[in-house]
């Protein structure tokens, strides 16, 4: 150990004070390795408050805090004093402003530029539908004005939706949080063993448009099958068939 940094180098001498940060961002971008990585373990608690943030959304924990860290040695990196702000201070919109890039440009699901134009369009005729009509709209209905088929309009509308994790917290006190994945019906054995065994975003991304859209509406949104019949210009018991049609396939794929 390089007893210029011995100083530094101690589990529990806590946060550095002002004036040691910044002799060793003086001395991290001179190119002394050592003074960034004392910088980064001394911060290290601040890249955890941070991606607190941005947890169940489909990611791992220690893929979120890799991100944060190149975020916090990219401040280290770039800091100037003539800032005339704390390092902390900082760095914070620097380490969330790199896992936002990561999430927006490395996503679960790539969206096409074509399906975000139609999904635009269709949300921007569901609203004036829903205007006019004084209710929501179906998405026959929806589809008409726009000009694309039912399953087109269904498609554009969810690859543009945020991916949702099943780990997502739905409802939260003191000290029983409750998962999205509490939401399942318990009493079917089918999805319960899926949600249980398998990832589920890779078993719906082997479905069609239609099977995914009355999925994710059953048993993340809780609409009826009635209500989503109607969305999709079908009968209830169509789309009772295509449910259990769905899950039997999903059971498979496993």
């Amino acid at each position: 150990m390089n007893t210029e940094y011995a100083q530094w180098e101690g589990k529990d001498k806590g946060l550095l004070s002002h004036q040691d940060t910044m002799i060793l961002l003086e001395k991290a971008q001179q190119g002394e390795e050592q003074a960034v990585d004392i910088l980064v373990r001394k911060n290290v608690a601040l890249v955890k408050s941070i991606i607190k943030r941005f947890l169940n959304r489909g990611y791992e924990y220690e893929d979120l805090f890799q991100i944060g860290t190149i975020g916090l040695i990219k401040a280290i990196k770039n800091y100037d004093a003539q800032y005339n702000v704390r390092f902390s201070t900082y760095a914070v919109p620097m380490i969330m402003g790199e896992i936002k890039r990561f999430l927006r440009d490395d996503g679960i699901i790539k969206v096409s530029r074509s399906l975000k134009e139609l999904a635009n369009k269709a949300m921007a005729v569901k609203e004036q539908l829903k205007a006019s009509l004084h209710r929501e709209p179906t998405i026959q209905e929806i589809a008409e004005v726009v000009g694309n088929e039912p399953e087109e309009i269904v498609h554009a509308l969810e690859a543009s939706r945020m991916p949702t994790s099943i780990y997502d917290v739905v409802y939260e006190d003191d000290e029983n949080p409750i998962l999205l994945i509490d939401k399942v019906s318990k009493d079917d054995r089918q999805m319960s063993q899926v949600v249980d065994r398998v990832a589920l975003k890779d078993v719906l991304s082997k479905l069609d448009e239609r099977e995914r859209y009355i999925i994710i509406m059953r048993y993340f949104h809780d609409k009826t099958q009635s209500a989503i019949a109607k969305e999709l210009g079908i009968s209830q018991v169509q789309v009772s068939r295509i449910e259990k049609k769905v899950l039997l396939r999903m059971r498979e794929l496993i």
